[in-house]
């Protein structure tokens, strides 16, 4: 930034000298006034506000250095330099302590003082520099010190904090978040009844019984979303004690249920062995809670117009899924054939039963197939052709060819799906290349990018990568930050800031943990050796 400079002497000959002989502009200065005294200079200064004054001492009314100690009193942001015309050790030790940046010797050509200011705008640019360095750093305290639980919970499953930072925040509200195992559990608790004092209290019991049977299997972290909604963050050294917790946890809830006359809808999300797939983990809970609300309304439609009906006679709905899963298009027309034989007894003429149970059914192929396979090959569309099937049948062998096709539908999907990923990878990689600047970038916005779950991206991503896609979004602005090293003069903060980090103190240390350097060492050493980050790096985020 271009610097103001105010000259003060006595005697006009040398103002007019030091105003005419110098190209200000050229130079990167701008002259903003003189006087031949400090009392008439100082209502001039103050109007001004100059970067850097320099003043005569010996001068009439007011000398330099009367001049100098208001000035360093009223704006002390302003640098001055003396000039003299005697070498006297009383000015130079006044000089010093009122806190001057230079004492010079008369005489000094144009020269001399531009070289002299170049020297002064060095160092305001530097102090500059470390007042918006503690300002930001001030600020990033300030609001690690507002942080709260639930916000960095929210971050963490949220995708939008790197492990590395989810830790710091977590120490200093302590916490520990450090674990072999993550899993993510969401509840819903829902009561019937409109006081709001009794329902919380009862929503507060009933999350002590789930946290009580939580802690018999592993150690968790809770957030808040609503009133009713919470986050479970569980963490274990075993991921075993994690999969007996989430086959266990739906039994549990609905004697819960029972015992409390509630409805509790409940997500399970995937165990990870990360501490960044606790937001896939999320992401899979919430679409779980999700399809399982959707599958309950099902199951309640169904058991209404049941009957006289034996509701174990129809579909065995698990069986299906698993025949898909293991099964083999060679064996469907034994498997369905069998399969469909529970429907013989339906009159599909006056009941609605029947299409029911295939609604649900196909429901439940649907949900099974979203989490297995890439969402965008399970169109609308061809929900919606299903749905018309439905309607058309008429009789059981309609619902033996329908299923037949359900069956082969699946099948599809998971042919499409398999082995035809490099597209996709390509799409996020490319979005991350534009917009890695970005603050906050997330695995949603790549996600939304490429139309698919952020759940299955996550999965797909690190399947095909060998990385996370926090740590491939992590190397690829540490990247950037160091190409931005080796070819621009510009300042840490400022990289860090056009890299995507707002945080220039969690950029330097993130910068010295994935590099080996700290930001000055690479600054002066350059690429020394080769960066344990890239296609198929490893680096922890």
């Amino acid at each position: 930034m271009v610097k103001k400079v105010f000259f003060v002497d006595d005697e006009i000959v040398i103002r007019e000298n030091i105003r005419d002989c110098i190209n200000w502009e050229a130079e990167g200065f701008i002259y903003c006034g003189d006087a031949p005294d400090g009392e008439f200079a100082l209502p001039l200064i103050e109007e001004h506000k100059p970067d850097i004054l320099i003043t005569d001492i010996k001068m009439p009314f007011m000398n330099g250095l009367e001049l100098s100690a208001i000035v360093r009193m009223r704006l002390p942001d302003t640098k001055i330099i003396l000039l003299s015309g005697h070498d006297e050790f009383e000015y130079a030790r006044q000089a010093l302590r009122i806190g001057i940046e230079d004492y010079c010797l008369k005489p000094l050509g144009a020269q001399d003082i531009v070289t002299l200011l170049r020297k002064v705008t060095d160092k305001i640019d530097k102090e500059n520099a470390e007042k918006i360095k503690i300002e930001q750093l001030t600020r990033s305290l300030k609001d690690k010190a507002k942080f709260t639980q639930d916000q960095l919970l929210s971050q963490l499953c949220g995708g939008i904090i790197a492990s590395a930072e989810a830790i710091e925040l977590a120490s200093t509200l302590n916490l520990s978040l450090i674990a072999k195992q993550y899993a993510v559990i969401l509840t819903d608790i829902r009561l019937h009844t409109e006081d709001s004092n009794a329902e919380q209290n009862l929503i507060n019991r009933i999350e002590s019984e789930i946290s009580a049977l939580f802690n018999e299997f592993a150690e968790h972290l809770t957030s808040k979303r609503s009133r009713t909604e919470t986050v479970w963050v569980l963490k274990s050294e075993l991921k075993i004690r994690l999969q007996h917790l989430c086959e266990k946890i739906i039994d549990a809830v609905r004697l819960i249920e029972a015992s409390y006359g509630c409805s509790i809808s409940v997500g399970i999300g995937s165990i990870q062995d990360r501490l960044q797939g606790v937001h896939a983990s999320f992401l899979e809970a919430e679409e779980d809670k999700y399809w399982r609300r959707l599958a309950e309304q099902h199951r309640t439609a169904l058991f209404e117009l049941s009957g006289s009906f034996d509701r174990e006679l129809f579909l065995d709905r698990d069986g299906f899924i698993e025949f898909l899963s293991m099964g083999s298009p060679r064996q469907a027309d034994a498997y369905i054939q069998q399969f469909v034989a529970g429907l013989a007894a339906i009159d599909w003429e006056s009941s609605l039963f029947g299409y029911f149970s295939l609604n649900h059914l196909t429901f439940e192929v649907i949900r099974k197939a979203r989490k297995l396979f890439r969402t965008a090959l399970i169109t609308e569309e061809s929900i919606e052709s299903l749905k018309r099937m439905i309607h058309s049948i008429t009789s059981t062998d309609d619902a033996r060819v329908y299923i037949a096709h359900l069956a082969e539908l699946f099948w599809r999907w998971r042919s499409d799906s398999a082995g035809k990923y490099g597209e996709l990878i390509t799409q996020v990689k490319s979005f991350v290349q534009t917009s890695y600047g970005k603050d906050g970038l997330s695995l949603q916005d790549a996600a939304d990018q490429v139309n698919v779950s952020p759940s299955h991206l996550s999965k797909v991503f690190s399947q095909e990568t060998g990385q996370t896609f926090i740590e491939f979004l992590m190397n690829t602005r540490i990247r950037k930050a160091m190409e931005l090293m080796q070819s621009t003069n510009a300042k840490s903060y400022e990289i860090a800031n056009e890299v995507g980090y707002n945080d220039p103190h969690y950029f330097s240390n993130l910068f010295k943990r994935v590099t080996g350097m700290t930001i000055r060492e690479f600054r002066k050493n350059g690429w020394q050796h080769d960066i344990p980050f890239g296609e198929g790096g490893t680096t922890s985020a």
